[in-house]
């Protein structure tokens, strides 16, 4: 299970926003460049060895493939990890706003 002591990394947190609606591995490196605004960019050994980890955690899975394209969606698993991480992302953020006085 995912937890504070397990943060997700940026480029996973990305990946799997990315996955709320199937997408191939291209369709990914798009949204998770245009999601961080182009800080983010995502070789694709750094795509396809992610998606390969997120498939064994059980936070991904393949659908069917469209010719050479194989695409693939988020899990219900990987959905409770993302609202996880969401919330502890919260947690940081309105420390820091209550901490720096930002209302």
């Amino acid at each position: 299970m995912n937890n504070a002591n397990n943060a997700l990394t940026e480029a996973v947190y990305y990946i799997l926003l990315a996955l709320l609606e199937p997408k191939h591995g291209y369709g990914i490196m798009q949204q998770t460049a245009a999601l961080s605004g182009g800080r983010l960019s995502l070789s694709a050994g750094t795509l396809y060895g992610a998606l390969a980890s997120l498939q064994e955690k059980g936070w991904i899975e393949p659908l069917g493939e469209e010719g050479r394209k194989k695409e693939y969606r988020i899990t219900d698993r990987g959905r409770e990890v993302l609202l996880q991480e969401l919330e502890r992302l919260t947690e940081l953020v309105e420390n820091g706003k209550e901490l720096l006085n930002i209302k």
